[in-house]
């Protein structure tokens, strides 16, 4: 048996909808404060089939309502996870933002699917309400940082509750080279990859010092210099206790004699960026630190200098600079022409780039 008060919402409900036929703009209003006043007030206690009558009648009320209106339901219905549903999408999709931007960032019963659309067809402010969330996908991420501007970029990746795809992070990390307040962003975000990480401060730190030097030219070698052990420190700070696993059971592997080119390859193969590095690392009888430089540039020539050197096979070679495409999330390369360069490249050549890089990086170490 219903309640008596299940009983008297559904005949108040039934009453206004047919009213509604004959009522003025005014009329609406008022019954609308009154629909809402009831629904909010017990929401938790109603059925589903109460929860569609509901709906219903939001439905109709809003037709030809002022827009204040809407919004004052907008702001009241958001927090409400067991609001009616299509009102709700109604409400989402309003151009005015004002009414569609409490439920955009704040509504739990608006889906996937209803958020990614509106993601690709709305302005700015509609964008920013979403990004504000507290959960967001990688596949509406993704939206977000391809159509969103400046700010709503920021909103994003400042959102904590927000999964931001490979492609996106690759993405995001190119666009900080010249935003240094992105950046910023992008660096504190403790879910960063180690490898998009480095890429991050490494590109970072060539913007602060150009600026720096730009500022201050009689100031340039003392900038240069802080700016290198600043880049140095956060770098070390950068390493996860994941990192040092890794980097732990490649040496292990090394001195054991059991670290071979199978290794690495299958290291690459499985996506393993610091094992792959360390392993590479050690073949090729550099510093981890050099190896890492030359694995997280954009440009592969350092990787075939360093695998040249470990003596490694083609087929070796390819599956690192297949793992670093893919983890950058980059446009395929040429195979055939990178081989063709990687047969062509010879030994003393690639120990000269080598030790090249290990001088550039003794003479930039922090004293």
């Amino acid at each position: 048996m219903r309640s008596r008060s299940a009983r008297s919402s559904e005949n108040l409900l039934e009453e206004l909808q047919a009213a509604l036929t004959h009522g003025t703009v005014a009329r609406r209003v008022e019954t609308l404060r009154r629909v809402t006043d009831l629904f909010v007030n017990s929401a938790a206690d109603y059925s589903d089939d109460h929860v569609r009558i509901f709906d219903d009648v939001f439905q109709c009320l809003v037709e030809q309502i002022e827009t204040s209106a809407k919004t004052l339901l907008a702001a009241r219905l958001a927090p409400i996870g067991a609001a009616p549903p299509r009102i709700i999408r109604t409400l989402a999709l309003d151009e005015v933002i004002e009414v569609a931007g409490p439920v955009l960032s704040n509504s739990e019963q608006l889906d996937e699917t209803t958020l990614i659309e509106i993601a690709r067809s709305k302005g700015q402010a509609h964008l920013k309400a979403i990004s504000l969330r507290r959960v967001l996908s990688e596949a509406l991420t993704d939206v977000l940082v391809t159509r969103g501007d400046e700010d709503v970029v920021q909103s994003t990746v400042k959102n904590r509750g927000a999964q931001l795809s490979e492609g996106s992070l690759t993405d995001l990390v190119a666009r900080a080279e010249r935003d240094d307040d992105l950046a910023t962003c992008i660096g504190l975000r403790p879910d960063l990859p180690r490898h998009q990480y480095l890429k991050l401060v490494a590109k970072a730190s060539l913007s602060v010092r150009k600026k720096l030097e730009a500022a201050h030219p009689e100031l340039a070698a003392d900038v240069s210099s802080a700016v290198q052990e600043a880049a140095q420190r956060v770098r070390a700070a950068a390493m996860t206790k994941q990192t040092e696993m890794a980097r732990a059971l490649v040496k292990s592997l090394h001195e054991d004699g059991r670290l071979s080119e199978f290794e690495v390859s299958s290291f690459a193969e499985q996506g393993k960026f610091d094992e792959t590095n360390a392993g590479l690392a050690a073949l090729a009888g550099v510093p981890l630190e050099v190896a890492e430089n030359l694995m997280i540039e954009s440009r592969t020539e350092g990787v075939m200098c360093l695998a040249k050197v470990a003596g490694m096979q083609w087929s070796s070679v390819r599956a690192i600079i297949a793992m670093r495409e893919k983890l950058s999330g980059g446009s395929q390369t040429d195979m055939l022409t990178l081989r063709k360069t990687y047969d062509a490249l010879r030994s003393s050549t690639a120990q000269q780039v080598l030790r090249f890089q290990r001088m550039q990086q003794a003479t930039t170490a922090p004293a």
